[in-house]
């Protein structure tokens, strides 16, 4: 008999409200939990599939299977990044043999990495994509937070910051377009961006559509998100990009996000730390990165209606590290 097993499933967890982006809006976060067995020990790994890189809950799922027989055989995480390609499926993986190797040996994350453990870090509080109006009430009821990031969606952008900014006018600001603007909106907004104090625009152009960034002054420094996924895509984005926002559901897991993290850090790139929307079990990796990280966007367990147990511990926008109850 094989010393490991892997199993994996589907949870839907809601969301308070709704979440809008420039792409569509969602009332639940989809995520697939692999746990890897060995003896009476398991690790486990949050992905969330992302329809943007052509993922569903049902390809990843197949993906995940497609690796059972090699994680019986003690597939190592350098292995895994041979046989599955960056993406959500690997992630899932590649986290639970992280958490199933601390609780096996039981040594922190941070110790087998050879990396600084997380500390407490300020995370990003996101505001959806909706009119001024009701973007402007959200930022009042959120005020009090250090850094908000506002999800943009082209036409009305300007309105949208500025109902924000006189909403919050204490709060630091970043913005995210998920590629919802054109050339022209990068010329006209920009120098407004700076004027509201952005400190950060993520990916305004869409991924492909961008290398007129490099023409483009840029008072607001431009973080790649959708055109930054592993180490593999690094030296292109860092002639356009001054930061890249790292997700493991993009670089496959926390083994490539390490190596994409100091990659960056040669190329003089900003990084930030990004999630998709999911519970703490799929944030609670991503804060291994923060060392490296001026950024820190790992807020989607406050905006679901509630997050599992032995989640992350957040006062206000203050976000502590995991306990290896949950992962780690």
């Amino acid at each position: 008999m094989s010393k490991r097993s892997l199993a994996a499933r589907a949870e839907s967890w809601p969301i308070k409200g709704s979440f809008r982006i420039s792409r569509g809006a969602k009332t639940t976060a989809e995520v697939i939990i692999v746990e890897i067995t060995e003896g009476q020990v398991t690790g486990r790994g949050e992905c969330v599939p992302y329809a943007r890189y052509g993922e569903s809950i049902r390809s990843v799922l197949g993906q995940i299977s497609s690796v059972r027989a090699f994680v019986a055989d003690e597939l190592t995480r350098d292995g895994l990044l041979t046989v599955l390609p960056p993406g959500a499926a690997r992630n899932a993986i590649d986290c639970a043999l992280w958490d199933l190797e601390a609780k096996l040996t039981g040594n922190s994350v941070a110790k087998i990495a050879g990396i600084r453990a997380p500390g407490p870090v300020v995370t990003a509080y996101t505001l959806s994509l909706d009119t001024p109006e009701r973007m402007g009430e959200a930022a009042k009821a959120e005020q009090h937070r250090p850094l908000l990031k506002l999800k943009l969606g082209g036409a009305g952008d300007l309105e949208r910051v500025a109902a924000v900014r006189a909403s919050a006018p204490r709060a630091r600001l970043i913005v995210d377009a998920n590629e919802a603007w054109d050339a022209d909106m990068m010329v006209d907004y920009c120098p407004r961006m700076a004027d509201f104090g952005v400190e950060l625009i993520e990916q305004p152009l869409p991924a492909g559509d961008d290398a007129i960034l490099g023409d483009i002054d840029r008072p607001v420094p431009i973080c790649a998100d959708e055109s930054a996924h592993d180490t593999a895509t690094l030296n292109e984005v860092a002639a356009l990009y001054d930061f890249i926002n790292i997700k493991l559901d993009k670089t496959g897991g926390l083994t490539e996000a390490l190596l994409l993290a100091e990659a960056a850090r040669g190329y003089g790139l900003g990084v930030m730390v990004g999630c998709m929307l999911g519970t703490s079990l799929g944030m609670a990796p991503a804060l291994y990165l923060s060392s490296f990280a001026r950024f820190i966007d790992l807020d989607g367990p406050l905006l679901l209606e509630k997050d599992r147990e032995n989640g992350l511990t957040f006062d206000g926008s203050i976000l502590h590290p995991p306990t290896s109850a949950l992962w780690g």
